[in-house]
């Protein structure tokens, strides 16, 4: 059965342990999940956080990466090597709190998009998939996976497609580095999101469910309809999750350029998208 949850960025940021009884809201929503963004991996207590799932009853889905200035696979060698400590950090605490995944653009800096010569461009992918093997070697050791997101072209020039994502997954090579699909970024950047889902296919490790404009799914143009038999025929059984923000964290409306509600609330995109998801994925999953 398909888990349905909320990454953390709805509610605040950064998200640290003293904050656990936001959980709390979520399992008031109806989540069976939730997505921790972790903005430093030293705002987390691996006991704590353990606990209070427990306590709401909730698994953490996934890690969200947030990869913001000075972290970048494809970066200068001090980018590089902050990129790899905090996933590295990053899956040792999910080792530790019993999370499968970790999620995001885990190749370079949020916000980084340039035109790039291709000569360039194949530098860069070099590298990034230099990391990314090493790093798949360490999340083999701890239990857990690396899933790599495409994003938007105002977001990224590195990874836009699910096309390219398989390219560099498959460039890896290995069973711990997987694909994450987002619905708000693939309606931008594909022809045809279920399409895109078909060619995942057993790569895809994570889905990040959010309607067109970002706000709560359903409701919206996007086809659900065909999401949901795209996810049925590549017999996906990871989790959906509603990435979707507020301006009212404002460090992430900056970075995601949210300037307006999407809904009348926050607990509006929630309440709404969990109940939706969950009637429109859990009958035949």
């Amino acid at each position: 059965m398909l888990k349905i949850g909320v990454n953390t960025f709805l509610l605040t940021s950064p998200f640290t342990s003293e904050q656990v009884d936001i959980f709390g809201q979520f399992k008031a929503w109806g989540c069976d999940a939730v997505e921790i963004a972790l903005e430093d991996a030293s705002h987390i207590d691996a006991a704590i956080i353990k606990r209070a799932l427990e306590e709401y009853d909730l698994t953490c889905s996934s890690i969200c990466a947030a990869m913001g200035p000075g972290r970048d696979l494809r970066g200068t060698p001090a980018e590089q090597q902050a990129a790899v400590e905090y996933i590295t950090q990053g899956m040792e605490l999910m080792a530790q709190i019993g999370c499968p995944v970790m999620a995001g653009p885990m190749y370079s800096t949020v916000g980084r998009a340039e035109q790039t010569p291709e000569d360039q461009y194949r530098r860069q992918w070099d590298t990034v998939v230099v990391h990314l093997k090493q790093l798949a070697a360490r999340a083999d050791e701890l239990g857990v996976k690396l899933a790599m997101e495409p994003l938007n072209r105002y977001e990224t020039d590195f990874i836009n497609t699910c096309e390219q994502a398989v390219a560099l997954v498959d460039d890896v090579g290995h069973q711990a580095i997987g694909i994450l699909l987002d619905t708000y970024h693939m309606n931008i950047e594909e022809k045809d999101s279920a399409t895109a889902i078909r060619k995942a296919g057993h790569r895809l490790l994570h889905v990040h469910a959010c309607g067109c404009d970002r706000g709560a799914p359903g409701g919206d143009h996007i086809n659900w309809d065909s999401i949901r038999d795209a996810l049925k025929e590549v017999n996906y059984r990871g989790s959906l999750v509603i990435e979707s923000f507020t301006p009212a964290v404002k460090v992430v409306a900056k970075a995601a350029s949210i300037w307006r509600n999407f809904e009348p609330s926050r607990e509006d995109i929630a309440i709404k998208g969990v109940a939706f998801l969950r009637n429109q994925f859990m009958t035949d999953f």
